[in-house]
C-alpha cells in the first residue's frame, strides 16, 4: 500500500475506479449464489441508521473520558487526557464526558464499544479514513467499491418499494473534500438504483421529493422522459453495460413513484408534534435523526446521519477543541437519546440497528498511533499558551468509541478497552472496521462470503471475505 497518496493521487484513481465500474459492466448475479458457501444466518434486524461523526471524534473526550485536566496557560500538552470531567450513565461504573449525560441514560438499550482501531493508512486524510469506513475498502481501488448502505440496499431491496432504501442525510458536496467524499457516496459497481438518496438538509427533506418551485406535475413528467433520453446519450450510455443504463433509469422511475406517494408525507418535518420537533431541533444533525426515525417508520433500510464533514469545522477538532466539543455535544446529545427511546417506545427498536461511529479518534500528542506515527499535517504546540490549543487535535487511530443499539445487539454491555494513560490505546479486544461491518451484515441475515464478480474477480463485502462478526456484540 502506498502510504504517501495526496488528493489529487486519490480523485484521479477514484475517478478511474468510476470508469473501471461502467466499463465492468453487470456483476455476475449467478456468482452470488453459486458461489455461497454458507445460507445467511438468521436475521435480528431489518434496517440500520448509521450516525455518523465525521472529522475524528476523540474517545477520551466523549465515550471514554480519562483523568479530566482543567486548562492552564503554558501547561505542557502532553498533562491533557481529557478536557471535560466525566459524568456516570445508567450502567453500573460506566462513564461519558460531560455534556453527553442523554446518550448516557439509554445505554441500558445497548452496547459500548471502546476498542475500534482504524487502518494505518500513511499520511492521514479524513476522507480515505472515511472511505475505509463506509466501503470496508482502503482506497485507491480499481473497481468503485459500493458503500456499506449500497450492498444492504442490493442483497436485501427496499423495506417499502416507494422509500428509497438508502437515504444520505446531512452531507453537503459544495464545501470542503468534495469529490473526495463523492468517491464513497456511490453504489459503485453495484448500480445507481442501490445508490444513496440525498437529503443534503432534512429541515428541507420535502423539496427533495417534489417538483421545483413553479414546475407543475405534466412538465416534470416531460423531464422524466427527457432524463431517459439523455442518459442513451450520456457518458453511461454509451460507454456503460446494458445494466448500469437500466440501474440508472431504475433510480430516476424509483424517485418519480416516491414524488406520487403518500409516504412522501414523511419527508416533511413541519407534520412532526412541536414538543417532539423541539427535542430534536438542534440544528441539521438533530433534524437528521427526526427524519431518520420518521423514515424508518415508513420502511427505509438503511440511514445515514452526519454531522456533516468540513474541514476544521465539527469533531476537525485541530483548535478549540474543547469549546467545539461543547457545542458538538449540545448538537447530538438530545437528539440521538430521543431517537432511541422513539423507536423503543414504537416497538422498532428491536429490528433497528443504531451505530455511532467516527473515521478515527484524536489525541493531543500522537499523530496515527505511537509504533506508526505519520506526517502530521497541523503544527500543534506542546505548550498551551491559549484555550484554542487546549483539546484533542492531532488524529489518533490506535484506538476509538463506537455505540451500537438494536437489532439484535446487547443490551448495557460494553466491549473492549483502552489505556488510562497516554497513549490511549486499545489494550483489550481491538475491533477493525471488517468485523464492524460483518457485524451488521450478521444481524442483517446476509452471508459473510457475499460476492459478486467484477473484473473477472470476485468482490466481497468485506477484502477476500475474510471479515468475522464479532458475535460478542449480538445477544
Amino acid at each position: 500500500m502506498n502510504t504517501t497518496w495526496n488528493r489529487r493521487e486519490f480523485l484521479q484513481r477514484a475517478s478511474a475506479a468510476t470508469m473501471a465500474a461502467l466499463a465492468a459492466g453487470a456483476p455476475v448475479s449467478n456468482i452470488l449464489s453459486s458461489c455461497k458457501s454458507i445460507s445467511g444466518p438468521e436475521s435480528s434486524a431489518d434496517t440500520v441508521i448509521l450516525l455518523w461523526m465525521a472529522g475524528g471524534m476523540a474517545h477520551t473526550e466523549t465515550f471514554d473520558p480519562k483523568l479530566y485536566t482543567p486548562f492552564e496557560k503554558d501547561m505542557e500538552g502532553n498533562r491533557v487526557l481529557s478536557t471535560f470531567k466525566s459524568v456516570p450513565t445508567v450502567l453500573d461504573g460506566i462513564h461519558f464526558s460531560d455534556g453527553l449525560q442523554s446518550i448516557g441514560k439509554v445505554m441500558d438499550k445497548g452496547t459500548l464499544i471502546r476498542s475500534y482501531v482504524a487502518a494505518d493508512m500513511g499520511h492521514i486524510l479524513h476522507s480515505r479514513h472515511q472511505y475505509h469506513w463506509h466501503t470496508c475498502y482502503e482506497p485507491p481501488q480499481t473497481v468503485a467499491a459500493p458503500h456499506m448502505g449500497s450492498w444492504i440496499a442490493k442483497e436485501l431491496g427496499p423495506k417499502n418499494p416507494v422509500i428509497p432504501a438508502f437515504v444520505d442525510i446531512g452531507q453537503r458536496f459544495t464545501v470542503g473534500e468534495a469529490e473526495e467524499l463523492k468517491a464513497f457516496h456511490t453504489a459503485g459497481f453495484l448500480g445507481n438504483e442501490f445508490g444513496p438518496f440525498f437529503i443534503p438538509d432534512p429541515s428541507q427533506g420535502l423539496e427533495s421529493v417534489r417538483p421545483p418551485v413553479g414546475m407543475d406535475a405534466k412538465r416534470f413528467e416531460r423531464r422524466n422522459q427527457l432524463y431517459n433520453e439523455l442518459i442513451n446519450n450520456s457518458p453511461v450510455g454509451e460507454f456503460g453495460s446494458d445494466y448500469q443504463r437500466e440501474s440508472l433509469k431504475r433510480s430516476m422511475e424509483q424517485a418519480y413513484a416516491l414524488l406520487n406517494s403518500p409516504e412522501s408525507k414523511a419527508f416533511d418535518l413541519s407534520t412532526e408534534p412541536k414538543e417532539s420537533y423541539n427535542i430534536y431541533n438542534t440544528g441539521k444533525f438533530g433534524l437528521g435523526c427526526l427524519l431518520a426515525r420518521r423514515l424508518t417508520e415508513q420502511g427505509a433500510r438503511f440511514i445515514s446521519v452526519t454531522t456533516e464533514y468540513e474541514p476544521f469545522k465539527g469533531w476537525d477538532t485541530h483548535e478549540n477543541g474543547h469549546t467545539r466539543l461543547q457545542e458538538m455535544k449540545k448538537q447530538i446529545d438530545g437528539p440521538i437519546a430521543q431517537l432511541i427511546k422513539d423507536l423503543d417506545k414504537q416497538g422498532l427498536l428491536d429490528r433497528t440497528m443504531v451505530v455511532l461511529a467516527s473515521e478515527f479518534s484524536r489525541d493531543m500528542m500522537v499523530e496515527g498511533k505511537p509504533d506508526a506515527k505519520v506526517l502530521e499535517q497541523v503544527q500543534q504546540p506542546d505548550i498551551l499558551s491559549d484555550l484554542k490549543f487546549y483539546g484533542m487535535h492531532r488524529h489518533f487511530t490506535d484506538g476509538g468509541s463506537m455505540l451500537m443499539f438494536g437489532g439484535g445487539i446487547k443490551k448495557g454491555f460494553v466491549y473492549g478497552k483502552t489505556a488510562d494513560e497516554r497513549p490511549c490505546k486499545t489494550i483489550e479486544n481491538p475491533i477493525k472496521i471488517d468485523g464492524v461491518h460483518q457485524t451488521i451484515y450478521h444481524a442483517l441475515g446476509i452471508a459473510e462470503d457475499t460476492q459478486y464478480e467484477v473484473e473477472k474477480r470476485p468482490f466481497y463485502t468485506t477484502p477476500d471475505g475474510k471479515g468475522k462478526a464479532v458475535m460478542e456484540l449480538l445477544s
